[in-house]
This record gives structure tokens, sequence and C-alpha cells, in this order.
């Protein structure tokens, strides 16, 4: 089988970019912009977006994201754009915003440029969209036709997010080098289409390497809201390096496990990244990895305050229905935990669950470790 990569066709990061939107766009369109953006971007930065266009003297529309990445949203754009017009589509915002506005453009054949306000997951280079129901369950995976045409990340604007959007995406990205690992080993079809390729596993080490070097000086950046080199390398993992590294390296059990939490709805209210990071050690002990592996990546979750434990997400331990509810919802039969390169049960999933969330206790790693 060929191998793969997909990517954005540029991928921009720097500060005070935001600024040049319109310069960028006019690289696509010159009909009008038809820009997504959810309810705190229009309240933070919507002047600084509108000025773009108009000292460009560039048509536009605004159109405020419903907060879910559903077919109905989705839907309702699509009719917004019809009657406002444009011949590109913007998203500026989160994961679920940039998703919906990706998925405006593929079915409106149109280019699209991504925005990320937040360093939150790696979708925002990636040809795929995740959608869920109207309740916040996810529902299935969209693939593109196509990556983004732009992706642009201020880092003067991601650098006053809050905190913890930085570090959700940190678990995102965490996820990537051991899924693409799994893949290698297995020979799995990744999301661009074929074999894992060794630039994007290249790539998703790379992003792991990075997490660990600069990871928690990057959240104390973060944290005091200020710009350091660490929060701009953590910004690059976890959108670019992370976002090619999945897509070109395969995914496998850990956003599998995520797929399954978010059948939870005690899960809701934690992030997409809070619950992969989980999802991670599970499949770490899902493959019988190193247990001295295992236990860095506990220790880094641990470090910059991501979830090692069930309660840490909102669940019980001795909920053992919810608990075997997400193990049936990870191992369907179009889940990612088939990547793995072994066979997977509902069982294995539940059983690897439980351990991980007992690993992930303080008082059993403080044994584990004498």
């Amino acid at each position: 089988m060929a191998r793969v990569i997909a990517a954005p066709s540029k991928y921009i990061q720097g500060k005070g970019e935001i600024k040049k939107l319109a310069q960028y766009y006019r690289s696509l369109g010159e009909a009008g912009a038809f820009i997504v953006l959810d309810s705190y971007i229009l309240a933070h930065h919507q002047k600084i977006v509108a000025s773009s266009f108009i000292e460009a003297s560039i048509p536009f529309a605004l159109e405020r994201f419903g907060g879910e990445c559903s077919k109905r949203e989705i839907n309702r754009l699509i009719k917004e754009l019809a009657a406002k017009g444009g011949d590109a589509v913007i998203g500026i915002g989160g994961g679920k915003t940039l998703d919906t506005a990706k998925a405006v453009g593929h079915y409106t054949n149109m280019p699209v440029i991504i925005v990320p306000t937040v360093a939150s997951t790696d979708a925002p280079c990636s040809a795929l969209a995740v959608i869920y129901t109207d309740e916040g369950t996810f529902d299935s995976y969209l693939y593109l036709k196509a990556n983004p045409n732009i992706v642009l990340a201020d880092t003067s604007v991601i650098a006053k997010a809050p905190a913890r959007l930085l570090i959700a995406g940190m678990g995102d990205a965490l996820a990537t080098y051991f899924e693409a690992r799994a893949c290698m080993t297995s020979s799995a079809v990744t999301i661009a289409g074929g074999s894992p390729s060794k630039a994007a596993f290249a790539l998703a080490k790379l992003c792991l390497d990075t997490l660990l070097k600069d990871g928690l000086k990057a959240k104390i950046a973060a944290e005091n809201r200020t710009s350091s080199l660490a929060l701009e390398n953590v910004i690059e993992a976890n959108t670019y390096l992370s976002g090619v590294g999945f897509e070109s390296g395969g995914l496998a059990a850990a956003h599998a496990v995520h797929n399954g939490l978010t059948s939870l709805p005690e899960t809701h209210s934690m992030y997409h990244g809070e619950k992969v990071a989980f999802g991670t050690i599970v499949q770490l002990v899902l493959e019988n990895a190193d247990l001295e592996e295992i236990k860095q990546i506990i220790h880094f979750c641990k470090s910059v305050g991501l979830p090692t434990t069930l309660k840490q997400i909102g669940i019980r331990r001795e909920s053992e229905k919810k608990v075997m509810q997400a193990a049936k919802v990870c191992c369907r039969p179009e889940e990612t935990v088939h990547n793995m390169p072994f066979e997977v049960h509902v069982e294995d999933v539940y059983n690897a669950i439980l351990t991980a969330d007992e690993l992930g206790a303080e008082d059993t790693l403080i044994t584990k470790s004498i």
C-alpha cells in the first residue's frame, strides 16, 4: 500500500498574524469571506477580524457558531452561507468551531482558512471533522476532500486563552506518537488513506519530545498569559506536529477510548484532549508497554494537570456498567482501536481502563516507584 502524507497547503504561526487575515484570504478568493466565529471570539476579537477586511475593502459576513459540531449546525451554516454569499470559508475559534467550518467548506466546495484561537486539539490542520450529536456525544468522523488551504495560528491570541485549553491540547498531542507507533507495527490504513509514512512518524516523535521537554514550561507561561519559546514550541506541537502526525501516522486505541468515554454524560464537562490523555494511558496498558514508559507518561500528565484516573474525568470506579459501556463503544467495528497490532475485545479495553485508573492513582505510583 502507498504511503500518504496529508497536510495543509500553508501553515503560518506567529504573533499578530490574525491582523493579516484579509491579506491571506486574497490568495484564495475575491467575492467575500464567510467567517464562522465562536461566542468568545465575537466578544473579544471581532473588531480585529472585521478591520482586516474593512481596510482591504473585502466583503465579509460574520456568523456565530452554535456550539456543537453537529449535522444540524453544519446544515444551518450552509444555508447562511448561501444567503449571505462568499467564496471562502474562514473558521476562527476552538476545535469544534474549526471542524464545523471545515465541514461547511467541504460540502460547498469552497477553500477554507482555519484560525485556531486555542491550541486545544490537533484538529486545525487535518482533513477530518469530528461530528457530534446536538447533545455532545461522538457521532462519526467526516473525512474531508482536502486539508485546509491555510492554517493561521496567532500565538499572541492563543497565549491569552485559558491555560486549561493548552493543557488539553497537550493531552490530544500526547497520543500522536503512541498511536502512530501502533499503526506502524500493524500497517494500519491512516486517515490520509495509506500506510503510515516515516515522515509522519518522525513528526509524531518530535511532537512527543517537544511536549516532554517544554510542556510544563509552556503551561506556566499560559497560566501567566505570557509568551515564551516553550509556549511557541508547544503550540506548534499541539497544532501542526500532532495534526500531520495523527492524520498521516494513524489513530489507534487512545482516540477510540475517548470516543467511548463521550458516551457517558459524566465526561461531557471534560475537553477532548483530557479524555484522550487518559485514553493514551489505557492504550499503553492495553499493549503492555514497559512500566517505565507508562510511569513517564503518567508523570507528565500529572505535571501539567491532565487526568490520569476515572474520577478525574467524572466516572466513579465502582460504576462498572459505565466503564463497560465506554469499552463497548470503543470497540465498535468502525473504531480505530482495531488499528492496534493485535485483536482487541471489549473485555480487554474494560480491564485496561481499570488498570490505567489504578496506575494513575498517586498512591499506586509511589508504591510502584519504590
